[in-house]
């Protein structure tokens, strides 16, 4: 690691007005420092690195410019707010970033006022933009607001839903397009080549120029004429006819690295715009760091890192990931069946399906930033008589709900959904713990559920979902390595709606559905040392439920606890509906069900958040307890 970088400016910015005193030429330096600080933190912490090193130069002509926090700058997704972190009263906190008690990873509006609204997913800013204008307009005591988003983010749809909205406002908002060429994985569709196209024909950008400049020269009678030909070339040229057909004022492209640009421009802007403006601002991902800039994905994610080579610091793996399992299972699988295609919405690395996508180049799509579309399209896929795997992290579903619902369960269509991050994830926190997926999908009709318990479990569910034809089937499985368990050559369909006994006991039963069941079984050793040796059984479904395993759990049981990475309404819920109907409850019969607190929990590494939420091996062993009526001497 390197020593912390020198920043005398950057020293005397504690809050963003302390710019205002600057000079353009202090501003330049201000920026290299920052860039320095950015990497210098994250090099300590981890994280996002990439996207905040491209907007160094914005985020401080922004604050420079802008009367943040009544302005409100939005950044869309948040992942590159470091650097704004940094300017805005956090730099003595920068390096506990996403750690537990620590600054989140993210713009969060109970951080600070300056963060004016939270994120963690991608295309939200200009609504929310849109939405600070309009309370402004009402009378609220807000200024300006300006959303910063990237040319990934804007391929989601509820982008141009904002931007419709905001054209036939048409009230004073700004969208800044941070326009990089890619967002995690390169972007997709039509979006991003059109955009490439608008700076890639720099002829037509100097015509233009040239014209603007020469049209005052003119006569006044000439002067309509040429205005004409002008929206003629524009529209010849493509440029921000797409932008201005909303009703944006279109501004760009300009190098979002150019402080002599963007300074001038920005103060312009908020000098004389009336409407609704977008800035097209070029930028490159990683920018003043060639460790990032020369990597795949210019530094999206990164572990702790050395300074001066880039190289990260991870722990050696004794277990292949989650994800990796997934992966290599469904490519045995499709190379089997040659009806089975995958789908991912700009997370190819991140579900493991670059590696389908280099064997079976045809039959994987990576949609883009479009749950819906992601869903609806692997819907028309499997009623086509394909079998889609559409590969999505808890979270990410849940923009994709209604298509489940309308598209895919309704019509009883056999799309395999591969659900990816379940449960808490550590340093992302909230917005991408998968906490909802096992109740919003266990309460559809004809949906199956499971969830893996470990990484040999996982490829069985993968056969499983492959063989199933009858209807939507869901797997879960979390971030991280697996428990080092011994892998299946091949894959086998598991009995629908059937779990398994993994430990007979007595007296109590516990019931477990996902990876929470190592920690039972570290629970079950401690209690049959005080001779209680609970019975351990992996529900492996949580729909259908396997009746016949839980109605013999209670029978030959005084008391039976669910465990699930789920918040209530899931699995645990479902077992004591059933319960409820065959009367069980009438004679007094002891049930708990263990399932993540009813709060959002913030981020830390996953063991701590599992503890804070009272779900490691010593809670359970206490649940049990505690039930069974055993009196135990509360620990120093």
């Amino acid at each position: 690691m390197s020593e912390t970088p020198k920043t005398p400016i950057l020293d005397r910015v504690r809050l963003p007005s302390d710019m205002k005193g600057l000079s353009d030429r202090e501003l330049k330096q201000l920026a290299q420092e920052l860039r320095s600080e950015t990497i210098s933190a994250v090099s300590v912490t981890g994280g996002h690195l990439g996207a905040g090193l491209g907007v160094v130069e914005l985020t401080v002509a922004l604050h420079a410019v802008f009367d943040t926090p009544r302005d409100k700058v939005i950044w869309d997704v948040g992942h590159q707010c470091y650097p704004h972190k940094i300017l805005t009263g956090r730099r003595d906190r920068i390096r506990t970033l996403r750690m537990g008690g620590g600054l989140s990873g993210f713009t969060k509006r109970s951080e600070s006022p300056y963060d004016p609204f939270g994120a963690g997913h991608s295309s939200t800013s200009i609504s929310a933009a849109v939405g600070f204008a309009m309370a402004r307009e009402l009378g609220a005591e807000t200024g300006d607001a300006i959303a910063v988003i990237g040319d990934g983010a804007m391929s989601g749809g509820m982008a141009f839903e904002a931007l419709n909205h905001a054209g036939h406002l048409g009230k004073r908002v700004f969208v800044i397009l941070n326009d990089n060429e890619m967002s995690i994985a390169p972007p997709v569709g039509a979006l991003s080549s059109y955009l490439t196209r608008l700076y890639a024909e720099s002829p037509v950008q100097d015509l233009k120029a040239a014209a603007k400049g020469a049209m005052s020269l003119l006569p006044e009678p000439l002067q309509e004429g040429a205005r004409r030909a002008k929206e003629m070339l524009k529209g010849m040229a493509v440029g921000g006819t797409l932008f201005e057909e909303l009703g944006f004022s279109y501004v760009g492209p300009v190098d979002g690295h150019d402080l002599d640009q963007l300074l001038p421009l920005l103060r312009m802007l908020k000098a004389r715009a009336t409407g609704p403006v977008l800035i097209h601002a070029l930028t490159k991902k990683g920018k003043g760091y060639a460790p990032a800039e020369n990597s795949a994905d210019r530094g999206h994610a990164t572990a702790k890192f050395d300074v001066v080579t880039g190289a990260q610091v991870k722990a050696p793996s004794n277990a292949p990931s989650y994800t990796k399992v997934f992966a290599q299972s469904l490519l045995a699988e499709a190379e089997r069946d040659e009806r089975i295609v995958a789908i991912t919405a700009a997370m190819p690395d991140g579900t493991g399906l670059n590696l389908f996508a280099e064997r079976f180049p045809r039959r994987c799509f990576d949609v883009g930033i479009a749950e819906q579309h992601a869903v609806t399209f692997s819907a028309g896929l499997a009623a086509g008589g394909m079998k889609p795997f559409c590969a999505i992290y808890s979270t990410f579903l849940q923009r994709g709900y209604d298509q489940i619902v309308h598209d895919v369960a309704i019509q009883r269509l056999p799309v395999r959904f591969a659900i990816d991050r379940a449960g808490l994830v550590g340093a992302d926190g909230a917005t991408h713990a998968g906490s909802y997926d096992i109740g919003f999908l266990s309460n559809l009709p004809g949906m199956v559920v499971m969830a893996a318990a470990d990484e040999a479990e996982l490829v069985h569910m993968v056969a499983t979902a492959a063989a199933h034809d009858e209807g939507p089937i869901a797997f879960r499985y979390p971030r991280g390595e697996g428990m080092g368990v011994e892998m299946p050559e091949q894959g086998k369909p598991l009995d629908i709606g059937k779990g398994r006994i993994v430990a007979e006991g007595a007296r109590v039963a516990i019931l477990s559905f996902g990876t929470r069941l190592a920690e039972v079984l570290k629970a079950r050793e401690a209690l049959a040392a005080r001779g209680l040796a609970p019975t351990v059984a992996d529900a492996r479904f949580a729909k259908p439920l396997d009746t016949d395993l839980i109605l013999r759990l209670v029978a030959e049981h005084e008391a039976l606890i669910c465990i699930e990475e789920g918040a209530v309404g899931g699995f645990g819920s479902h077992v004591a509906q059933f319960l409820s109907e065959q009367g069980v409850f009438d004679r007094g019969y002891k049930f708990r069900s263990m399932v993540l607190p009813d709060t959002f929990i913030d981020h830390a590494s996953p063991e701590a958040m599992y503890r804070s939420a009272g779900m490691s091996a010593p809670e359970i062993e206490a649940k049990v307890l505690e039930l069974m009526g055993v009196a135990v001497a509360k620990r120093a």
